[in-house]
């Protein structure tokens, strides 16, 4: 799957909201214990369920701020609700997602993971 255009991530870093979030040491050994690849497999689950239906449960409400490297950083590249996907990513609400959209949903997540890895964890 392609990597998103620079533009998305220049955008999100102008966000004060969205540019906020970073990976706790909680975080970041979860990351490193289960890997890049069972991570990603998380990620399209998450996708599937709760992002994926055309009026998903609780949207705007179904990822937490915290608890799994994912949410933090769903949250932080705008692919938390469907409200966001649309804002931010040009996704339209009230229809299914594809194959395509959550693949690509998943890619971004994890790019923004992997640059997380390559960051110093600011508290410390």
């Amino acid at each position: 799957m392609a990597s998103p255009p620079d533009d998305l991530w220049a955008r999100l870093a102008r966000s004060p909201f969205r540019s906020r979030f970073r990976l706790g040491p909680k975080e970041r050994a979860c990351y490193r214990d289960k890997g890049a690849e069972r991570i990603s497999s998380h990620a399209a689950d998450f996708i599937a369920k709760r992002l994926a239906p055309a009026h998903p449960a609780k949207d705007g409400r179904q990822t937490p701020m915290r608890g799994h490297p994912v949410f933090i950083a769903q949250h932080a590249t705008a692919t938390c609700c469907r409200t966001c996907l649309r804002k931010w990513h040009g996704i339209a609400e009230g229809r299914p997602l594809g194959p395509k959209e959550q693949e690509r949903i998943v890619a971004i997540i994890m790019e923004w993971l992997d640059r997380q890895q390559g960051a110093p964890d600011p508290r410390g």
